[in-house]
């Protein structure tokens, strides 16, 4: 699929935040974006009332529409980002610093995502880089690399805002990875558009050294039914979601096994309650009540197979890592100038070597942790196994993620520890994204 097209897709107001980049004018796209600009002011966009949606049912008529591996790198591990990449890359660092970044503190203390931020999530299209294009997505291509690219952009304006903006494209994504042809049919549509629902991948249950491969929310068989009953924690907009993913342990269907439920925010027997946390305070994070929700044969993701749920798991735990990543790297940036410009002792503390060292470090560690997430999804788009990689990559998110941030705080001395200025929330988020299972794919 060619640049305009997939301009077409991402539609007018993602074009008009791309027509400001210097990267167009660079890869020589310049024209062929003016006359997507022209033709998607012709067509027009519909945006659906979020005031009582509805998912009506419909039928697929037919397979399923897949995402297809990318095979580009196929043989090689190559960083290098494609010039689609790279532009989707730019505006997404743009829209971080113009609309996360100004709006992180504010958030942080309100505790809750501000108003109409994900309606301008779409100018970068966030749900739309994991919908099959035959349901009005953006790529025929999956690219787990493209989708590390986005999260880490978003996550150098801020992190907390950054995980409520990527928690619906979660949704989308699952159901463009795993979903049959009736729920693609069903619910991508609402992705698509202008008005995107607020919907949450909902995994994490509220207990100590919390396993994803232990569920204690369970789905049993009732008729043709499924029930589900249990407690999830950490849900991003929990209270305003209009659509879930909700992991469950299936019993009475053979041996017990995880397995993804898709939950519409009317279904009976589903409360929802604010759960304000240490960090990620933005993304409004809330606790999840299931009490007997019946929902019908068809909301169950995959068929029930396992391997999804593996899947999701460990693309959740790249998703963290890019997230992590962008977040390390916003406190470095900010950590630099700071050192160099603040005088003790008439010189730069940066002059002090337990302060270059303790900087070189904080490099040293982002670098890991990037190369580690980037070969992780790498080897996602090429169909390959990455159990390993999205295993050392959630490690190296807990571990140096916290130390990034640790040292961040520790750099800037007695300021570190005030809002003033903004490592001391960029610690608490990192502290987070080394805890959370779940709620975001790539």
């Amino acid at each position: 699929m060619n640049l305009t097209d997939r301009g077409m897709a991402l539609g007018l107001r993602a074009l008009n935040r791309f027509a400001g980049l210097e990267v167009i004018d660079r890869i020589g796209a310049r024209g062929p974006s003016e006359r997507v600009v022209r033709v998607a002011a012709q067509r027009g966009f519909q945006a659906a009332s979020t005031i009582g949606r509805t998912f009506q049912p419909r039928s697929g008529g037919g397979q399923a529409a897949r995402l297809q591996p990318d095979r580009r790198a196929a043989g090689q591990f190559d960083l290098t980002p494609t010039d689609e990449q790279e532009m989707i890359r730019d505006a997404a660092r743009d829209f971080g610093a113009t609309e996360l970044r100004p709006a992180a503190l504010q958030a942080d203390t309100d505790g809750r995502t501000p108003d109409g931020l994900l309606a301008r999530s779409t100018e970068i299209g966030t749900t739309m880089l994991g919908v099959p294009e035959a349901h009005g997505g953006a790529v025929e291509e999956r690219s787990a690399v493209t989708s590390v690219l986005l999260a880490e952009a978003l996550a150098h304006g801020d992190l907390g805002l950054a995980f409520a903006v990527l928690a619906p494209a979660a949704v989308s994504t699952a159901v463009g990875l795993w979903g049959d042809a009736d729920q693609q049919a069903t619910y991508l549509p609402a992705f698509v558009g202008e008005d995107v629902p607020a919907a949450a991948l909902a995994v994490q249950e509220p207990r100590p050294l919390f396993d994803p491969f232990a569920l204690e929310t369970t789905a049993t068989r009732d008729g043709e039914d499924w029930v589900l009953t249990g407690l999830k924690s950490l849900v991003p907009h929990a209270t305003a979601a209009e659509l879930f993913v909700i992991a469950a342990r299936i019993e009475g269907d053979g041996d017990p096994r995880p397995g993804l439920f898709l939950v519409e925010a009317t279904a009976a027997g589903l409360l929802a309650a604010p759960e304000p946390a240490m960090g990620l305070r933005a993304a409004a994070t809330g606790s999840l009540l299931l009490q007997d929700v019946r929902l019908p044969a068809g909301a169950l993701l995959g068929g029930g197979d396992p391997a999804v749920y593996a899947e999701a798991i460990r693309l959740g735990r790249v998703a963290w890592a890019a997230l992590a990543t962008g977040t390390a790297q916003a406190a470095l940036d900010y950590v630099i100038p700071y050192v160099n410009e603040r005088h003790a002792f008439g010189e730069p503390v940066s002059h002090r070597q337990g302060v270059a060292f303790s900087v070189s470090n904080m490099a040293i560690d982002l670098e890991s942790l990037r190369l580690t997430t980037l070969r992780a999804a790498s080897r996602a788009d090429q169909g390959l196994s990455f159990a390993r990689e999205s295993a050392l990559a959630r490690r190296l998110t807990a571990d140096k993620g916290n130390d990034i941030g640790s040292q961040a705080v520790q750099m800037l001395g007695g300021h570190g520890y005030v809002k003033d200025h903004p490592v001391e929330r960029w610690y608490r988020d990192l502290r987070s994204a080394g805890v959370m299972e779940g709620a975001l794919l790539v």
